[in-house]
């Protein structure tokens, strides 16, 4: 087979083969059988030279060998595209036609015909009534189709598209039943308008026939019992699909079907389901609305993977190497993976495990999630679900709704084309519910290993397994997560990254991703240790390292743009020149204030982005005991404030304040950052020590931090959140921790330099809080609230 899809330019003596029953036409790509020696020859000769040929139309299709007085003179000038040869001597070919021609010698007869042509230009201009009669043989061409011409919705849309006059008049002519002798005007109707004038006539008069047509078989409906009607319409679709050709290709259509669910390996019942639409599809006709409705609903069907899965390879020797390569850190999170990839590796089948990442933004949640998948050898999915409302999401629509699809579920699976891939459905505490329904409810289901095996999408109504599937679930806080659903999954928590763990981060992974993000080699750029602590201590105070990663990006902006304005040496950046990339610093490192201060304590909080420290201010003034409390400070914490004050004033003797303080002073709290909420107990000793050091007049060591909720006896009680609570406050140079002695078993999850650095005081009560809060100065004031307790246990 030989091809060819453009001819330039045409020359003025060419093969000639005649043509039977056929009128090719500028612009128009049709089929041709040649079976005449000399035709076959001329073929030849054709695909030798320029694959150009001349074609004209036998004025007697019944003349086996014509002359020059048996052919019009007027044809078309093809190329040919392809060419091939058949068993039996004959030839078929692809050819398109290229210009109208005039045969004006006859050279030769043998071995083929070869005529000299005259090429015939044509005038394309179009004025106000040569796109008249343009628009209105496209009404008519379309006006046809509608009454029943049997002419494809492509070819309606082919012929409103073109703009020249005589193109369109070819077009049209070609796909109208004419008879030959009346194509052949057409052709040989060489002014555009011309053409348009004959091929509309021929086509009104196609129009009245169908018009009469019409007219006969509504009489003759009118005049028939509904059963004679609808065997009247089905006998007549089947002789319209025959007559078009159309009848072979519906059943064929059909057959495909049913080869494709075989093949698709379904379950016996959905295997079931699927034929029954395939004989509905099979009744129904063509043009019934519901057919595009059936064939969308077995297509999803025949495209899901019932069976077909990824083929994993569990290696924990080698899935430990891609996690480390991967990630640096997160111990305690990959010794959990590989504990659940070693059971599933002892097991032959072992429902997929439910895990639920929780940790602040930017610790590597979501490219965790991809290098389990990368270690299994599985597909990865990602699906976000947050500003998710609607429960179709998930589930899916009813078929009975316009445009209904399957939920993002079921859409997942068959585009990741394996029914095992890791599914990973980020940010899942951010889940809405409205009037559409609770995504979270519908979930359930999906992530609960006891149900999964046959989960029920709306648009399916059938049951498709998802024990396969490995989901992994990300979110920022627990809390939002309702608990039925947070009881379905593994929870595993990510903490923040200490200070030197971002430094290997950066050096390992940002760095160099960075440098060649922006077309700059380690050659060009040099970002040195103390540089990025530096930037870690001063310019991203953060748990993950994603605002890390935005600032070395910063960096390499700016030296990317001295590279382009000609700067040929390397640029090193230290701590020293940081400044001129980056600005004056965003936050203080160490201690926040430079001396201890009367009424002023360090606390600590957890936040979505992890741990931060705070500094609470009390202060007193003369009044009638009114407390006031600003920052933005959320129930909770007011509440705190207040028990905060009644614990100081059943322990106002003996810490050695006035017992009457209440009736003679007003007191303020506040909490600094007032633009941002703050809510949760655990400032609860915080404020009360800011509180009593105002009222003492001792200072409070600036050194020591500490978090707990206080009862109105002065307890301390546990909180959440310790190991992000004290990663800040070794971020931030605090030396002493005081934390609430419940939570000493939080802190085997603290890194051992971190345990190392800083001093963790655990305590049960105030009475222990404050003789290590305040100054040293101050403890003599302290002895009797101590011996106070001390008797009163005895």
């Amino acid at each position: 087979m030989s091809e060819r899809s453009v001819v330039a330019p045409i020359p003025d003596v060419l093969p000639l083969i005649p043509l039977r029953d056929l009128i090719l036409f500028p612009n128009l790509v049709v089929p041709l059988f040649v079976g005449r020696e000399r035709s076959i020859n001329a073929l030849e000769e054709a695909m030798r030279e320029d694959h150009l040929v001349a074609l004209v139309t036998q004025k007697e299709a019944e003349e086996p060998d014509p002359g020059a007085e048996d052919i019009y003179e007027i044809g078309c000038v093809a190329s040919v595209m392809q060419e091939l040869k058949l068993p039996d001597g004959t030839a078929k070919a692809l050819v398109e036609g290229q210009r109208r021609m005039r045969i004006v010698e006859w050279i030769q007869s043998e071995p083929y015909v070869q005529v000299r042509v005259e090429l015939i230009d044509e005038d394309e201009t179009v004025d106000v009534e040569t796109e008249a009669m343009m628009r209105t043989l496209i009404t008519d061409f379309e006006r046809a189709s509608d009454l029943g011409k049997p002419i494809p919705q492509e070819v309606l849309m082919a012929a409103s598209t073109i703009e020249e006059p005589g193109r369109l008049a070819d077009f049209v002519a070609f796909h109208l039943n004419l008879r030959v002798e009346d194509k052949q005007q057409i052709l040989e109707a060489l002014e555009p308008r011309e053409r348009l004038d004959r091929a509309s006539t021929f086509l009104r008069k196609e129009l009245e026939i169908l018009e009469l047509g019409s007219k006969i078989q509504s009489r003759v409906k009118e005049q028939m019992t509904k059963t004679q009607r609808e065997y009247f319409l089905r006998e007549q679709l089947k002789a319209i699909q025959q007559e078009l050709g159309q009848y072979d290709e519906v059943q064929a259509e059909m057959d495909e079907y049913r080869e494709k669910i075989a093949a698709a390996t379904m379950p016996e019942d959905v295997e079931e389901k699927a034929l029954k639409e395939v004989s509905r599809l099979e009744k129904m006709p063509a043009a019934a609305a519901e057919t595009g409705v059936i064939r969308t609903y077995l297509d999803w069907l025949i495209g899901l993977p019932w069976s077909s899965g990824s083929d994993e390879v569990i290696d924990l020797k080698a899935a430990q190497e891609v996690l480390d390569h991967d990630h640096y850190g997160l111990e305690k999170v990959k010794e959990r993976i590989l504990e659940y990839l070693a059971v599933h590796k002892l097991t032959d089948h072992m429902r997929g495990p439910i895990l639920c990442f929780v940790g602040p933004p930017g610790v590597g949640k979501t490219s965790l999630g991809k290098s389990i998948a990368r270690s299994l050898g599985r597909e990865f999915i990602r699906m976000s679900l947050g500003g998710v409302r609607d429960e179709a999401e998930i589930r899916g629509h009813r078929r009975t709704y316009v445009g209904a699809l399957p939920g993002r579920i079921i859409q997942s699976i068959s585009q990741a084309g394996t029914n095992n891939p890791v599914f990973m459905m980020d940010e899942i505490d951010k889940v809405g519910m409205d009037f559409r329904g609770d995504p979270t409810s519908a979930l359930l289901e999906v992530l609960d290993p006891e149900q999964n095996n046959a989960f029920q999408d709306h648009y399916l109504e059938a049951p498709f397994d998802l024990s396969n599937v490995m989901f992994i679930t990300t979110a920022n806080l627990l809390d939002p997560i309702p608990p039925a659903l947070r009881d379905r999954m593994e929870v595993i928590h990510f903490p923040g990254y200490t200070e030197d763990e971002k430094l290997h981060i950066a050096r390992q992974y940002l760095i160099p991703k960075q440098l060649g993000e922006h077309g700059l080699t380690p050659g060009k750029l040099d970002i040195a240790d103390e540089a990025v602590r530096e930037i870690v201590r001063r310019y991203t105070r953060e748990a993950g390292v994603r605002n890390l990663e935005r600032t070395i990006a910063m960096i390499c902006r700016q030296v990317a743009r001295k590279v382009v304005e000609g700067y040929k040496r390397k640029t090193s950046v230290t701590a020293r020149t940081l400044h001129k990339y980056l600005g004056p610093p965003k936050f203080s490192y160490g201690l926040a204030e430079e001396q201890d201060e009367v009424g002023v304590s360090t606390g600590l909080v957890w936040t979505e982005v992890g741990g931060d420290v705070i500094f609470i201010e009390a202060t007193k003034m003369k009044g009638t005991g009114k407390l006031t409390l600003t920052g933005q400070l959320g129930d909770v914490m007011k509440e705190s404030a207040q028990a905060a004050v009644s614990y100081i004033r059943t322990r106002a003797k003996d810490l050695g304040i006035d017992e009457d303080f209440n009736e003679k002073l007003d007191m303020h709290i506040h909490v600094p950052a007032a633009a941002i909420p703050k809510d949760g107990p655990s400032a609860g000793i915080t404020m009360a020590t800011a509180l009593a050091s105002s009222l003492i007049g001792c200072p409070v060591r600036r050194d020591l931090a500490m978090t707990g909720e206080i009862t109105l006896r002065g307890r301390v009680l546990p909180i959440g959140g310790l190991k992000e609570k004290l990663l800040a406050a070794h971020r931030a140079g605090i030396k002493t921790a005081l934390i609430p002695k419940d939570n000493l078993r939080d802190l085997d999850l603290l890194p051992p330099h971190v345990r190392d650095e800083l001093e963790i005081i655990p305590v049960e009560s105030m009475d222990e809080v404050l003789p290590r809060a305040l100054v040293k100065d101050c403890r003599p004031v302290l002895k009797k609230a101590a011996r106070s307790k001390g008797s009163s246990k005895k």
